[in-house]
């Protein structure tokens, strides 16, 4: 049994022992030969030599560079550089194995210092056989990548190809004799330099320029190229995001217009969703369900709306007579504030229902219009044995008339169908409906405002004209025998059936508003009318602010001849324009 001088460990044969001197406490205490670094063990220290002193550590090419410069290629010439790669190597391990030794014995005790360096010497003279027998067995230069391939070749000029024996000697011997070539390497040269015009490099030789030159010119042109390429493709990137964008914008309008055209069927009751039977059943059936209607006068309604729908003429259930006689009757004995009054012939109100709510009010001042032409013997001829319709013989009369060639334009706009829709009607229907009946009546639109704050005063000196050809010295109250006019405007009509004239020289319309229940209407039938109860019926110029009214103005009958003349001219429809 072997005991370590060092430490005492106990170990069983020779080699074990140098194997624990080396491991144990010789790694810790390797030392670079060039630079004396240490702290570090075998393998890092070789890692570092041949990295940090990169001149002392080349590969067997540089032995073999060597050989060409100095000896030539021969078989002797490489026997003679095999042995001086064995010497060089022979001297670099000898070199550092001389300063591992010197650095150990200074570090460890004195006692320990024989031994030490008898173990550095046997390593190295162990390591020179083994390298030895390794370069007689495969001849060293076929063995690349060993650790024992690893030869330290000498620096060379770069100028005059001397070699020196290390790296401060050959910078000496550059610096000294090559000093005029590090300043200016090109001052001596005899042979013409030449300038390369796009990035300022010195050239010797004219075809090198040339070749320098193409190069340029070849990436010029491929960077040319792939701009062109860039371009071409972001321009055909930016046409099919604007076509994109083009075609969601159409899209997007289209489906507006769509929304919108079906909105506006909704609105004016083209929507294919019933007319007046389907909404009076649904709506009843609605009251039913919230308890304000009893079943049992749920289905006596429905019995009573389906007589009417037979024989077509309206049940009389929404209409209220009697209204001028009670309004002749307050001018006569109230109203002190009024100068005068022109009253229409007598008129029935008719209102909207639950089957025509929201959309029959053309149709609903219609009947107000027929319910005084009916009272009137100036009429007799042309609605002879005619009662009041109700709303869908109405439509079927409009739809006649357009068969007859009425209006071809509205019947085209409203699908040449009325019946079973809840379309709307307005002016132009009116009139044509009232036409086909020979009566004979004119359009007139005041098409744009004639007063301040977008009030219509030639509308209302309009209508004073119609009912009254003369105002001086006529009575207060005056019952005329003109009928009603049909007053239209945006999104709803009503009828107008007098005027007032202030004794402060105002101007107020009497109007007849389908839209008021019939609970708001019988009022005016008490003895004693109070003003308040006209409020509904009176409108002054600062109430009838839009931007458009029509009126379509009853003035008696036509003949037959007549009939056919306005059925041609109405193919084009025209109307007079105030202003």
């Amino acid at each position: 049994m072997l005991s370590c001088d060092i430490c005492g460990e106990t170990v069983s044969s020779e080699s074990d022992m140098k194997a624990h001197l080396l491991i144990v406490h010789m790694e810790n205490e390797v030392v670079c030969p060039f630079c004396k670094l240490s702290g570090v063990n075998y393998d890092e220290m070789c890692f570092h030599i041949e990295t940090a002193h990169f001149e002392h550590n080349t590969l067997e090419r540089n032995f073999e560079r060597i050989n060409t410069i100095q000896y030539g290629t021969s078989d002797r010439k490489k026997d003679d550089t095999l042995q001086c790669r064995i010497e060089v190597n022979s001297s670099i391990h000898s070199a550092c194995a001389s300063n591992h030794m010197k650095n150990s014995a200074q570090s460890l005790p004195k006692d320990s210092n024989l031994k030490h360096e008898a173990f550095y010497a046997e390593n190295l003279t162990e390591s020179r056989k083994f390298l030895k027998s390794k370069e007689e067995q495969s001849g060293l230069t076929e063995r690349k990548g060993s650790i024992y391939e690893t030869v330290y070749s000498l620096p060379e000029c770069p100028f005059c190809g001397k070699i020196e024996d290390c790296s401060q000697d050959m910078e000496t011997h550059v610096k000294t004799k090559h000093a005029n070539l590090l300043d200016n390497p090109l001052e001596d040269c005899d042979q013409p330099l030449y300038d390369c015009p796009m990035c300022g490099l010195i050239c010797t030789n004219y075809h090198i320029l040339q070749e320098h030159v193409d190069l340029h010119l070849e990436e010029n042109a491929f960077q040319q190229g792939m701009d062109g390429v860039q371009c071409s493709s972001g321009l055909e990137l930016a046409h099919q995001l604007q076509q994109e964008e083009d075609r969601k914008r159409k899209s997007e309008e289209s489906r507006q217009e769509r929304e919108e055209f079906r909105k506006l069927q909704r609105q004016y009751g083209l929507d294919n969703s019933g007319g007046y039977k389907q909404q009076q059943l649904r709506n009843m059936e609605i009251e039913v369900n919230r308890g304000r209607m009893h079943p049992s006068e749920f289905h006596r309604r429905k019995v009573d709306m389906m007589e009417s729908l037979a024989v077509g003429i309206d049940d009389g259930k929404t209409k209220t007579s009697g209204i001028m006689e009670a309004l002749h009757r307050y001018y006569q004995n109230a109203a002190t504030d009024v100068r005068h009054v022109w009253l229409s012939t007598m008129v029935d109100h008719f209102h909207s229902s639950l089957g025509d709510k929201g959309w029959g009010c053309g149709y609903r001042n219609f009947q107000m219009l027929l319910s005084s032409l009916l009272q009137n013997d100036a009429y007799d001829d042309c609605l002879k044995g005619m009662s009041i319709p109700c709303i869908p013989k109405i439509q079927s009369m409009i739809e006649d008339a357009w068969k007859e060639g009425f209006d071809p334009q509205g019947a085209s706009q409203l699908n040449n169908r009325l019946q079973g829709t809840k379309a709307w009607i307005g002016a132009c229907e009116v009139y044509t409906l009232l036409t086909s009946l020979r009566i004979k009546c004119r359009i007139v639109d005041f098409h744009k405002s004639t007063g301040p704050l977008g009030t219509h005063p030639r509308l209302f000196e309009w209508i004073l004209n119609y009912y009254s050809s003369e105002r001086e010295g006529s009575p207060k109250v005056v019952c005329t025998t003109k009928p009603p006019i049909y007053l239209q405007h945006q999104g709803h009509s009503r009828t107008v059936v007098g005027i007032e004239e202030r004794k402060n020289r105002t101007l107020w319309l009497l109007i007849f508003d389908p839209g008021c229940p019939s609970g708001e209407m019988q009022k005016l039938l008490k003895q004693d009318i109070e003003a308040s109860s006209l409020k509904q019926l009176r409108k002054s110029m600062g109430n009838l602010k839009h931007k458009q009214y029509q009126i379509v103005a009853i003035e008696g009958a036509l003949s037959p001849e007549e009939k056919i003349a306005r059925r041609q001219a109405s193919r084009v429809f025209t109307a007079e324009k105030i202003p």
